[in-house]
């Protein structure tokens, strides 16, 4: 059995992986949601990477999962353990050199997000208001205790930060992207994974906090993915 890493997006919270780690767990898998000190101004890349790898410990056959900003993030934990493979959840994917802030500029990814909510009519209200962005696949009774855990806290302290790997690791990794994302549509994310990792995404239902809205979709897509690394592990 593996031992799936699970590490959050902006805001840095493990609970928004609940749902997906109960379904691993019943698959007998050991799941590790993260929580990074995300809210600490001291803390960059590399003091996350730090809570990664204390977290992992000495468990070995890593899947490490990468969910939004966390894509900044586990690559360096990537140089630092041995992990079997990597899969970016509606991830963001950055460039050597790149920081946080520079990515969505580099990316284009406001054009792409104003553009595809223009086709769904939704208003740039709209787009101000994390249940219509973020929440708006997520059952309301997950919605609520999400909202009742209070807001995320953030520092913009990694976002300044140049991504310091000269390469991306070589690690055999994996792009999965939301078909009903939002923040980053699901053809954004498909040129992205293209320009940047040579890697065709796959796509599953749900918006940006799928691991809250399609826990099963997820954690059966990133079985299928451990498993096809896993068969060509063994004709190698």
């Amino acid at each position: 059995m593996a031992t799936y890493v699970l590490i959050p997006g902006a805001g840095g919270d493990g609970w928004q992986w609940h749902l997906v780690a109960r379904e691993l767990e019943t698959r007998g898998h050991d799941a590790i949601p993260i929580t990074l000190p995300s809210g600490d101004d001291r803390a960059g890349w590399s003091e996350y990477a730090d809570a990664v790898v204390e977290a992992i410990g000495d468990r070995r056959d890593l899947v490490l999962v990468a969910q939004s900003l966390a894509g900044f993030t586990a690559p360096l934990v990537c140089e630092r353990v041995p992990v079997d493979l990597l899969v970016l959840l509606n991830a963001m994917i950055p460039r050597p050199g790149e920081t946080g802030n520079d990515w969505w500029g580099d990316t284009g990814s406001g054009a792409a997000q104003q553009a595809y909510l223009a086709e769904l009519g939704l208003t740039d209200e709209d787009a101000r208001d994390d249940r219509t962005i973020y929440f708006h696949d997520v059952p309301d009774d997950v919605v609520d205790e999400a909202f009742a855990r209070g807001e995320p806290q953030q520092s913009m302290t990694p976002m300044s930060q140049p991504f310091p790997l000269a390469a991306w690791p070589d690690v055999p990794t994996r792009v999965i992207a939301g078909r009903d994302d939002r923040l980053f549509p699901l053809e954004f994310q498909r040129r992205v994974a293209r320009e940047r990792l040579a890697i065709e995404a796959d796509d599953i239902p749900g918006g940006h906090m799928l691991a809250l809205s399609h826990p099963h979709e997820l954690v059966e897509q990133l079985e299928a993915d451990r498993q096809i690394l896993a068969s060509r592990a063994l004709k190698s």
